[in-house]
């Protein structure tokens, strides 16, 4: 397996160059990409790519906050691999670089959502030391 090299995406051609990776886990239109991006951003959204050979193939989207039941936390709002580069240890040493960044940021959890319908993504985070701790539900407003 080529190294994952892992880096924050600070700029606008990094942030784009990432659309294509995460537009694989997330539908979006490029334009609605940068501009949910920015909303983001002033929300203290982090964006990491993960490249191999200077070319990207994950993405990573963090945030910290603090609530109640977890104290301080990263919760990871997005983490994808490209299909063809799926099931060649990426995706753990991305999920291992957030959990890394977390701790270093004071954090005492990394906590994520998955669909349930994405089961085999569900073993992938259990693989990786991730716990079912609860459901998670939304109501529509629109």
């Amino acid at each position: 397996m080529d190294e994952l090299e892992v880096r924050e995406a600070r700029s606008e051609p990094a942030v784009d160059a990432l659309y294509p990776v995460v537009s694989e886990l997330r539908d979006l239109e490029r334009e609605e990409y940068h501009d949910l991006y920015a909303a983001m951003r002033e929300e203290g959204y982090h964006l990491f790519g993960g490249y191999v050979d200077d070319e990207p193939v994950a993405a990573a989207g963090v945030r910290v906050g603090t609530n109640f039941y977890l104290g301080r936390h990263a919760y990871v709002y997005d983490l994808v691999v490209t299909e063809t580069e799926r099931s060649k240890g990426h995706g753990s040493a991305l999920l291992s670089f957030v959990n890394e960044w977390a701790s270093e940021r004071d954090c005492e959890a990394v906590e994520l959502e998955s669909g349930l319908w994405r089961e085999e993504a569900h073993r992938f985070y259990e693989a990786n030391g991730y716990e079912k701790y609860c459901f998670s539900f939304v109501y529509d407003l629109a």
